[in-house]
């Protein structure tokens, strides 16, 4: 009608499905707010906030523990990098020239780097050589190390260097008198001389022993390194005594030294004299495996070593001329030749076999 007002249309159903959602969203979110952890003081069957916080605080001290560890692994070098690094070392020694040689040829840089790490394969894997006494040879200053000889080859002087350098508490170097058939082999004796070996003659001892080195000599020479594997273990004839004259001279200390275990690398059972003299070799042993295997008849067998060394034999009471005496001498070279054939009798005595120990 015309004057009426218009009614006022209120629709029941304007955006109702907004509305829902909306108060759904609403509610999902107040229960979410109330189910959390760090808003409730005490939710029941739940986790405090001093629990939550203390497996925060270890979470954070285990990566500190890890990320320190991995900073600490990448600052230590590994072996590789380390083998690298003294390799290259040695080759820059090597090609400028700093690494000293004394006035017997003795180059130690190429000595520890070369020639003992070999011979220690051998030292540790092949004889398994135990050592005692090592602290009867001086901390410094000369000695005479007076050992047995045998084994057709002379394994017994090397395996007694590396004793010294290994396990004496200052890695002396132990100087070798070797026989002069070892210096006139082109290739050998010019190792041997790198080595810090010399000659087994009375003037290359006395200057040895004047400069303080550990001197060692084997006065059986090739009567005990070219004795029969019957004959083991019994010590042949000292020579004259000079080793007592150059030790008494530089009133060095005589050590005794005893080896067990090298009679037994090469077990010699006949001497071929004739070759010998054909060869110019002072013996042509005979094994049960040289010639007969061919070249595997030359590795030595592995028999189990013991080293000791005695206790020193004083020499700086006499006077001057107890090294020209004949009778002071003879005396000084039995009681050392007594000393060591004791002392090996022992230490078969308490082998229970050649090849375990």
């Amino acid at each position: 009608m015309a004057g009426e007002p218009k009614a006022k249309v209120i629709p029941l159903h304007k955006n109702s499905s907004r509305a829902a959602a909306q108060r759904r969203s609403a509610a999902r979110a107040e229960g979410a707010r109330r189910r959390h952890p760090s808003v409730l003081s005490d939710p029941p069957g739940g986790a405090s906030s001093e629990q939550i916080a203390a497996v925060i605080h270890e979470i954070d001290e285990h990566r500190g523990v890890v990320a320190g560890a991995a900073a600490t692994s990448e600052q230590t070098p590994n072996e590789l990098a380390k083998h690298i690094a003294a390799v290259a070392e040695f080759i820059r020694k090597r090609m400028t020239g700093d690494y000293p040689v004394d006035e017997f040829g003795f180059d130690s840089h190429l000595n520890n780097a070369i020639f003992l790490p070999l011979l220690r394969v051998f030292f540790k894997s092949w004889f398994r050589v135990e050592v005692s006494g090592i602290e009867n040879l001086p901390i410094s200053g000369a000695a005479l190390v007076v050992a047995n000889h045998a084994g057709v080859l002379p394994f017994d002087g090397l395996m007694a260097s590396v004793a010294v350098h290994d396990h004496h508490p200052t890695h002396r170097d132990l100087r070798l008198l070797a026989a002069d058939l070892v210096f006139d082999l082109p290739v050998l004796g010019h190792a041997a001389r790198k080595a810090g070996h010399t000659m087994a003659c009375t003037g290359d001892a006395h200057r040895l022993l004047a400069a303080g080195e550990l001197t060692a000599v084997f006065p059986e020479g090739y009567k005990g390194l070219g004795k029969h594997f019957k004959d083991r273990y019994k010590l042949q004839r000292f020579g004259r005594g000079g080793f007592v004259s150059a030790a008494l001279r530089a009133k060095a200390p005589i050590v005794p030294c005893s080896i067990v275990g090298s009679e037994e690398i090469y077990p010699m059972i006949a001497d071929v004299k004739l070759l010998a003299r054909l060869l110019g070799l002072p013996y042509f042993p005979i094994t049960p495996f040289f010639p007969l295997a061919g070249p595997a008849g030359m590795v030595p067998l592995p028999s189990k070593w013991h080293i000791q060394f005695g206790e020193p034999i004083e020499t700086a009471g006499y006077d001057e001329s107890a090294a020209e005496d004949p009778m002071v001498t003879f005396e000084l070279t039995d009681h050392v030749r007594e000393t060591i054939q004791q002392t090996l009798y022992q230490l078969l005595a308490n082998r229970r076999n050649t090849f375990f120990g």
